[in-house]
């Protein structure tokens, strides 16, 4: 079996030894990773710049390869430069910060590059774990996050991936772990509206001029049996099933042409 592991918070990040500690040994693992950390860039392919890989030493020793793009970037050349055949199953993770809601999705690049992945048939998961800092969020390398239960909870589910594959009409599983769990379940849960409400902060430059920063403020998940609520008011692991195809009801539009 092999293995490809990506993210979004770049080849030194802790979550992503993480994750090629968990299932090291059930298959061959190759990981390749943005060079730097690249959160919220998405599924965005860079096609107007030259892209290196640079082969360097993960923690272990053992080799991994930096790319100097997008998560997308990087899976690509992982699946069609770097492995010589297509792997068993692809993880995208473990992501500092969790990754829940329908409108902030398709934002996060751990998830653009386990959709890139998916696309291609490939048994797709993405993992992110819940922190309660929000500051170690956007640091290159090593946080200072245990993700001891995350490595448990995502070997269970690779382990259950290669042995009946994927659930059937599920292109990828979005995988939450809460950062003060209650049980070692998974809860099958749907998407929330949204993760953060957007805020806007107005800052002035020495010459008077303003600048602006985006930032957010965390909902308050209220909706039972969606992500959100489960993950960080329930504290329960959650798992989300993905599908790429974004096409809504044609009837309806058809309807809504004639009238």
């Amino acid at each position: 079996m092999k293995a490809l592991i990506s993210n979004d918070d770049g080849i030194n990040a802790t979550g992503i030894f993480a994750a090629k500690e968990a299932i090291e040994d059930l298959c061959d693992v190759t990981v390749v990773a943005p060079e730097i950390q690249q959160s919220g860039i998405g599924h965005a392919l860079t096609l107007f710049e030259p892209l290196r890989i640079n082969k360097t030493r993960l923690r272990d020793g053992s080799p991994g390869y930096a790319v100097n793009g997008t998560p997308t970037d990087a899976v690509t050349m992982g699946l069609f430069e770097i492995m010589d055949e297509k792997p068993d199953i692809m993880i995208s993770g473990i992501n500092t910060g969790f990754n829940i809601g329908k409108s902030e999705l398709t934002t996060s690049g751990t998830i653009g590059a386990a959709i890139e992945v998916a696309s291609f048939g490939i048994p797709t998961i993405a993992i992110s774990q819940s922190v309660t800092r929000d500051d170690i969020k956007f640091e290159n390398g090593e946080v200072e996050v245990d993700f001891t239960f995350a490595k448990k909870m995502l070997r269970k589910l690779v382990k259950h991936v290669l042995k009946k594959g994927m659930p059937e009409g599920c292109d990828l599983l979005n995988l939450n772990i809460p950062d003060n769990p209650v049980n070692d379940r998974f809860e099958v849960v749907g998407l929330g509206e949204r993760m953060y409400m957007p805020i806007i902060q107005t800052r002035l430059d020495p010459r008077g001029k303003p600048y602006y920063w985006i930032a957010g403020k965390l909902c308050d998940f209220p909706e039972k049996g969606t992500d959100g609520n489960t993950l960080i008011n329930e504290h329960k692991t959650t798992l989300t099933p993905l599908k790429i195809d974004q096409t809504g009801d044609k009837e309806i539009v058809k309807k809504w042409l004639e009238d």
